[in-house]
């Protein structure tokens, strides 16, 4: 007889037993595990889940049993088993007993954890538990259940093949029929559970904290979800977009334009991305960029589309900004080209007022003082009402009799002294007009001028003074009419600008006649006297003054001999004409020609000029602007290193192959084939803001290289190219000598226009003279160099007859080489040329320059360059590449000292 207190344990026991009896009967049925383990055991008899008959419902391979009174299966299409959630987040099904026995163990515990059904069912599952803590806490969490009903949270269950898996588990309490509680556990993944809750949490965050706007629609466009800044842009609460299209949210005009954009993205699958639109007239007024994408699912069913707003109104604003500005730029620039070679101020009036209409304004006039218009001196007192002013340039969008009065040309300007032009004309400040009021201000009352202005409807005027050197020499009108809409600040600053260039431009033509001889005798004696003829290059050179339609100008030219056989050629032109840019033309080439003996590259030497530009100028209030080209060229490597600020780019004329050896100094040039070379444009100096570059080419033997100023090449109507089209054509010809070729090249200039001043200068190429010894070597960075390159010094000069010159060389290139080994750590160059010196260069990778410093008496260093200077003909250093080259040159022996 069984202890008192036992029956109903034992009645449970039973129950339990009995449930895991028809579980275990299910689960044999459902999985191919339970299918292996049957047909390894035999027949066995087990109790069905409710009752006999056809397989329990939800086992796998058999039909499912219908609810009672569920009505027959409802046909349709088979279930989605791809493309789900579930194949991301796998959820494993276990029933456990009250004492944590599995009583059934779904083929997706298998997956995750890798134990078979036939392996557990029957077992506890401590047996799944790391240690004893967790054995311990899975308990808790099973008496938590049995008590609450629920229970979840995170655990790790070992795995049959590895290590343990973090899971999050979610334990519910069952109670079959019998009343016998069981405990369903369901295990996911935890870290495909936390990729999944992180991505939620990311979609929620992007979808309510964007400042885009975000729309969700539906297959036949309607809003599903939108997010409070869309709804803020479209001026539509959230609800009133949901259900509908975006034309029912929209105003008609806007939404079409959208509505077509979302249909094709729909249809085509073809996402469109940064359409920017005009915002709707409902919300915020501005503009909008957006973009819609189709959306699918994970088994490619399109579901509908997604679209981003976002509120570019600002961007738009500053691209437009930004085009204004570059069309203003443009402007500036036509205008300049215009009147750049002009010299009558009625041109240059006439010019000015075509050139911003009606691009700026409407109706433009350019008002004068007579003494301009006449190339008179300017009046030393004030202006008043008795200024003599004339109207020299008139433009307009219309024609009609009010036009005409308002703007005849060559009329007489008189003005009131209170006036806005008697202000402008006495102060130098510019003023902006609007309304009736004050533009009957503008001369005098009751002008018939202003009374046409008022028929033709202008409501806004600007009135400029036209100045030079700080002095109001005219004015420039320029006013807008009908629905354009007013002038303002911004137009005001660059209508000053536009008439400060024509100020200047106007009083170099009242200026031409009388500095004209001043300035040619200037210019001639500032340009070269005497043109040197250095080794490897043969040189040929013209300057041509303008006619007697223009005024001289500030083209130079000039050829450099540097050390080393090298030689720089250097053509510039300094904007502008007469006294003043001959002047500068004679400082600029001065500053050149200076630090070109500091032999910096070419680049960095139109840095340094352009630095010293604001000291060049005339005066602070006129810039000094000018184009240069600067090239130097090494006959001993046939480099030809190149930059150029603003000006017109080079002409390289190759010889054929088949022209054979190229005729030296003196011959005939054989001609050849020529192209531009294409090099980086860099600013005019004193403009700024585009950094100088450098290019290295490699140049034929005999080539020919042009440099000119752009009054050779350029004409009003034409384009550059053309001009340096016919230039190749002409230089790519055979002509009996260099000078031949300069004439040739003058010959082309067209007849009757009026060219601006001409500098052409031709080089021919060479590799250095015949015959001339040269060795150079490669050592490394070593102690050992040191005594290596005395040896390589001391050898070669004896296989040149020069021994005399061995101990200076040795010692000098020992000093040399061993501060290149000191301070670099990569090889060094050590190169020797014979020429009408030793020319020894040492080369290295580090940048900085040597410095020479005074040694003290008592100290055993710091002589080297010391050494130098007082040893050797001449010295230096120069820059080249990411390093630089320190040379000096020796005397040869017999050498007279005027030689050297």
């Amino acid at each position: 007889m069984a202890p008192t207190g036992l029956g109903p344990l034992r009645r449970a026991r039973a129950g339990a037993a009995a449930a895991r009896a028809r579980l275990r009967s299910g689960t044999r049925a459902a999985g191919p595990a339970a299918r292996r383990r049957e047909d390894a055991a035999g027949p066995r008899t087990t109790l069905p889940l409710v009752h006999p008959g056809p397989p329990a419902v939800g086992t796998r391979g058999g039909p499912g049993l219908a609810f009672p009174d569920a009505g027959p299966p409802v046909e349709g299409p088979p279930l989605r088993t791809e493309g789900s959630l579930f194949d991301v987040v796998k959820v494993a099904i276990a029933i456990l007993d009250t004492s944590a026995r599995v009583v059934l163990w779904s083929p997706a515990a298998e997956d995750l954890l890798g134990w078979p059904s036939e392996l557990l069912v029957g077992r506890r599952i401590d047996d799944l538990l790391g240690d004893e803590e967790q054995v311990v806490r899975t308990r808790a969490a099973i008496q938590e259940t049995l008590r609450s009903g629920g229970w979840h949270g995170l655990t790790e269950i070992r795995h049959r093949d590895g290590p343990a898996v973090a899971v999050e588990a979610r334990i519910s309490l069952l109670v079959d029929g019998d009343g016998t509680p069981f405990l369903q556990v369901a295990l996911a993944e935890a870290r495909a559970l936390q990729a999944v809750e992180r991505d939620l949490a990311v979609r929620d965050a992007l979808f309510e904290q964007s400042p885009l706007g975000i729309a969700v629609l539906d297959t036949d466009l309607r809003y599903t979800a939108v997010n409070q800044t869309l709804a803020d842009m479209n001026g539509v609460p959230i609800d009133e977009h949901t259900g509908r299209t975006t034309g029912e949210t929209l105003p008609e005009r806007a939404a079409d334009e959208i509505t077509a954009i979302q249909r094709q993205v729909l249809a085509t699958g073809e996402p469109v991305i940064d359409v920017t639109l005009a915002s709707p007239v409902t919300a915020r007024a501005g503009f909008r960029s957006i973009s819609y994408s189709r959306m699918t699912d994970r088994a490619g069913r399109v579901l509908g589309i997604s679209g981003t707003v976002m509120d570019v109104t600002e961007r738009y604003r500053a691209v437009a900004k930004v085009e204004h500005a570059r069309r203003r730029l443009s402007l500036l620039n036509e205008f300049g080209s215009r009147v750049g070679d002009l010299l009558d101020a009625s041109r240059i009036a006439q010019e000015l007022a075509s050139a911003v209409v009606p691009r700026l304004t409407d109706h433009a006039a350019v008002i004068l003082l007579q003494a301009v218009a006449h190339g008179d001196d300017l009046p030393r007192h004030g202006h008043d009402r008795r200024t003599s002013l004339l109207q020299l340039g008139t433009a307009s969008v219309q024609d009609g009799p009010e036009v005409e009065v308002m703007l005849r040309r060559g009329a007489r300007i008189t003005f009131a002294e209170d006036s806005a032009c008697g202000r402008v004309l006495r102060t130098g400040v510019p003023e902006l007009l609007s309304g009736a009021d004050e533009l009957s201000d503008v001369t005098y009352p009751a002008d018939p001028k202003m009374q046409a202005a008022q028929e033709l409807g202008v409501h806004s005027m600007l009135v400029v003074p036209l100045r030079a050197r700080g002095i109001v020499i005219g004015l420039l009108l320029v006013s807008r009419a009908g629905y354009r809409e007013g002038f303002d600040r911004d137009d005001l600053a660059f209508t000053v600008e536009l008439a400060d260039r024509a100020g200047s431009s106007l009083d170099n033509a009242r200026l031409y006649a009388r500095e004209r001889t001043a300035a040619l005798t200037l210019q001639r004696t500032l340009l070269p006297q005497q043109v040197p003829q250095p080794t490897g290059v043969e040189v040929a050179y013209r300057y041509v003054p303008g006619s007697s339609g223009t005024e001289v100008g500030g083209d130079w030219f000039d050829v450099i001999p540097l050390p080393g056989d090298r030689t720089a050629l250097v053509v510039g032109d300094v904007m502008g004409h007469g006294l003043r840019a001959a002047a500068t033309m004679g400082r600029l080439r001065t500053a050149v020609r200076t630090l070109a003996g500091l032999d910096l590259p070419p680049d960095v030497l139109l840095r340094h000029v352009h630095e010293l530009t604001d000291d060049l100028a005339q005066s602070p209030d006129e810039a000094l602007l000018a184009t240069c080209i600067y090239a130097v060229f090494d006959p001993a490597t046939a480099r030809l290193v190149v930059a150029k600020a603003g000006h017109i780019p080079p002409v390289l004329i190759v010889p054929r192959e088949a022209a054979g050896e190229p005729t030296r100094t003196g011959g005939p040039l054989p001609g050849g084939v020529g192209r531009v070379l294409e090099l980086p444009s860099g600013a005019p100096l004193g403009v700024g803001g585009v950094p100088f570059e450098s290019v290295e080419l490699k140049i034929p033997e005999g080539s020919l290289l042009a440099l000119c100023t752009d009054g050779l090449v350029e004409s009003r109507d034409k384009d550059l190219d053309v001009g340096l089209g016919r230039l190749l054509t002409v230089l790519e010809e055979p002509y009996a000598s260099i000078q031949q070729a300069c004439e040739a090249v003058l010959g082309t200039m067209e007849q009757g226009r009026e060219p601006d001043d001409v500098a052409l200068l031709l080089a021919r190429l060479g590799h250095g003279q015949a015959g001339t010894p040269t060795a150079g070597w490669t050592l490394p960075a070593e102690p050992t160099a040191v005594a290596r390159a005395r040896r390589l010094v001391r050898a070669t000069l004896a296989e040149w007859g020069v021994e005399e010159l061995t101990d200076t060389a040795e010692l000098l290139v020992s000093e040399l080489v061993t501060n290149s080994v000191r301070y670099a750590s990569a090889p060094i160059g050590v190169r020797l040329t014979l020429g009408n010196t030793l020319l020894v260069e040492i080369s290295d990778p580090l940048p900085d320059p040597p410095r020479e410093r005074h040694a003290a008496e008592a100290d055993e260093g710091g002589r080297g360059l010391e050494l130098v200077r007082r040893l050797a003909l001449r010295w230096g250093a120069r820059a080249e590449g990411i390093g630089k080259v320190v040379w000096f040159e020796q005397a040869l022996p017999g050498m007279e000292p005027d030689e050297r």
